[in-house]
């Protein structure tokens, strides 16, 4: 199987996430775009019902494309979700055919040495880096290039949408119609998310 994972906090999941995937599985021809919600992420506040309110609004955003698909790997040791452990595990669970794909932002990407055993994590995957802007740091490019991270640039045009944003604008109660999937507009609504933080 031809893997690509999707890792990130999800919070919430939104329509240029499953842009990008979308573009992913289109020019890598990847078997399956596999999304890994975080459930501690390193460095940032943790929330243990807001990380199943986030796997749950995944798993109804990827639930209509049959290529898509869901894991809770990070769930289930319940420690820090540090990427390098995530990939060593897929390896084990599944009959890879040649290197998992990583999908990224280049924002996280350009700070891709400090992660967590960053130069084994290299070593393991091919990453799928889309840039937030139109223009990227060429001189970060080249030197992550040398110090040898396999990597290709996405040349999806850039949608300015992001996960901060949308909580902004949820708590301030504004629009964000053709930003979020409406089954997760609805679960957002129901469970009644992102009202204060």
């Amino acid at each position: 199987m031809k893997l690509c994972v999707f890792q990130g906090t999800f919070n919430p999941i939104h329509n240029a996430h499953l842009a990008m995937a979308r573009y992913t599985k289109q020019v890598y021809d990847y078997d399956t775009i596999l999304f890994i919600p975080a459930y501690k992420p390193p460095h940032k506040e943790f929330d243990d019902d807001l990380a199943n309110h986030r796997f749950q609004m995944v798993k109804l955003a990827v639930s209509g494309e049959s290529f898509f698909g869901i894991s809770n790997i990070e769930f289930q040791n319940e420690k820090y979700s540090y990427t390098y452990l995530t990939i060593q595990e897929l390896y084990k669970r599944y009959k890879i055919d040649g290197k998992i794909g990583f999908i990224i932002g280049f924002d996280a990407f350009r700070e891709i040495t400090e992660w967590y055993e960053a130069d084994k994590l290299k070593e393991l995957v091919n990453f799928i880096v889309f840039p937030r802007e139109t223009e990227i740091d060429r001189d970060r490019v080249a030197l992550l290039h040398y110090k040898g991270y396999h990597f290709s640039i996405a040349k999806m045009h850039p949608i300015s949408i992001s996960s901060t944003m949308l909580r902004e604008k949820l708590i301030q109660r504004q629009p964000v119609s053709g930003m979020i999937p409406p089954v997760v507009m609805e679960y957002i609504r129901e469970n009644e998310l992102y009202k204060n933080e």
